[in-house]
């Protein structure tokens, strides 16, 4: 007989396999944008300005696309779970075939919205920039999602280094690639090389597009060498056609997460808009702010990715307990290690506001939103790692819901009110934002509690 603990013990240990490399994943891909941003704030404000509006276009736009990759999770790891290995490759071909259907029509509405930016009120040399940036970075919305559906694929069957090794491949080759194509050979001036001439030109803001793009290539090379290491039990049909009935359930599941996602976007987007109304001071203290808060908040979306892969496999093996253990207990580690950020940010924000401004005036401004940000740090951990769960069972819908109430009927309207009818200013606005986010978690909380307890069904 098995001690009682044991089970939980066995599930934490898995799970922490399976999460740690995730979140140095996505640790990975934030430093990718801070090494951009590095670079370009060399070229002056425009250029910077430009490109990280850009930036934030092009994955406002490709979260839709994201959303549908994520969507394949609950298909592959209940296939996985079932012991159907080859049902999980063919799902993961339905997402590369889905990658290419959503490619040109997002690239497409992309080049657009880049060219309305002007008519938006934008300032016409940052517009003129971020056109530039997206210009080059729209032959990258294909790698981008291929990438996506090649890391729903293997870490729904348990396997997350890969997409760790990724990351460093793509960091390595990042710094140097971004540096020449942003500079050209002025770059190497720059380093103390002036007589090297390789004969490459300065792209600006478009090299940094470009390797972007380049970086995402070779996590695919990096990704793909493992997908062909994944053994196939021998026997008849193909994995890589398309099937019209997967492809239909895989948008059935994907597409409430991209929207989901796409709502997360816009009230940040909104907050930043509100933001900018209240001054560059408050925008500044934000930006402070949210670089700390994201930071943490990489490790309960890796714990999240986890809880989808191992509440999928539960689901798949028929295995009612195994879904309500790994859910909770995901939900515990994100939980918990959002506890301590918390306690630290509460404990050394001053300390830890320096690692990101030098600026007096910022650092100050950036203090209160800390507080409010260690406040909301265990429910943001909680909605984060319970969606993902969710999306193992093959619960979409609901999470859709729940984002756009807490969001957008509490969050939103509830920071307005107190940040400009109460004069809060920006620390109102950050209350707003952590009233929904606690709303959410708890709706999302009573809806796994709902899912795990009755019957299990395979999406």
């Amino acid at each position: 007989m098995s001690e009682p603990g044991r089970p939980i013990l066995t599930e934490a240990r898995a799970l922490l396999r399976l999460a740690a490399p995730l979140a140095g994943a996505n640790l990975g891909q934030a430093l990718l944008g801070l090494v951009d941003t590095a670079i370009l704030g060399r070229l002056g404000a425009s250029e910077l300005g430009g490109a990280g509006l850009g930036n934030s276009l092009y994955f406002a736009i490709t979260t839709v696309g994201l959303g549908v990759m994520l969507g394949l999770d609950a298909l592959i790891a209940q296939a996985y779970g079932a012991g159907e290995l080859r049902r999980a490759r063919h799902v993961m071909w339905q997402g590369l075939w889905l990658a290419g259907a959503f490619a040109l029509p997002l690239g497409g509405l992309m080049w657009g919205a880049a060219a309305l930016l002007v008519r938006a009120g934008v300032e016409p040399s940052v517009a003129e920039q971020a056109q530039i940036y997206v210009h080059a970075r729209c032959v990258g919305v294909l790698p981008f999602l291929v990438f996506a559906a090649m890391r729903s694929y293997l870490q729904s069957i348990g396997k997350a280094l890969p997409m760790l090794l990724g990351a460093v491949v793509a960091n390595v080759i990042n710094v140097p690639l971004t540096w020449m194509l942003v500079f050209g050979d002025a770059g190497l001036e720059r380093l103390g090389l002036a007589p090297v001439r390789l004969g490459v030109p300065a792209l600006g803001v478009a090299g940094a597009a470009y390797a972007s793009v380049l970086a995402a290539a070779a996590q695919i090379v990096v990704l793909a060498q493992f997908v062909r290491r994944v053994p196939l039990p021998a026997g008849e049909g193909a994995v890589r056609r398309a099937e019209g009935r997967l492809l239909r359930r895989a948008l059935r599941l994907g597409l409430p997460v991209g929207l989901t996602l796409l709502s997360e976007v816009g009230i940040f987007a909104l907050t930043n808009v509100a933001m900018g109304v209240l001054g560059k001071l408050a925008l500044a203290a934000h930006q402070v702010a949210m670089i700390l808060a994201t930071a943490t908040f990489m490790v309960p979306l890796g714990v999240g990715a986890a809880a989808s892969a191992r509440v999928g496999a539960a689901v798949g093996r028929g295995d009612e307990a195994g879904v309500r253990r790994a859910g909770w207990v995901a939900m515990a580690l994100g939980v918990g290690f959002m506890g301590l950020s918390a306690l630290t940010l509460l404990g050394a924000p001053r300390h830890l506001a320096r690692a990101v401004t030098d600026q007096p005036e910022v650092l100050e401004a950036a203090l209160p939103l800390l507080l409010v940000a260690a406040v909301f740090q265990i429910f943001d951990g909680a909605q984060t790692v319970l969606a993902g769960a969710l999306r193992g069972a093959g619960d979409t819908r609901v999470t859709l819901l729940l984002n756009l109430t807490g969001y957008y009927l509490i969050a939103a309207p509830l920071g307005l009110w107190l940040g400009f009818g109460r004069g809060w200013g920006a620390q109102g606005l950050w209350w707003g934002l952590s009233a929904g986010l606690v709303c959410v978690a708890l709706g999302l909380s009573r809806r796994f509690r709902v899912v795990s307890q009755r019957p299990l069904r395979r999406s």
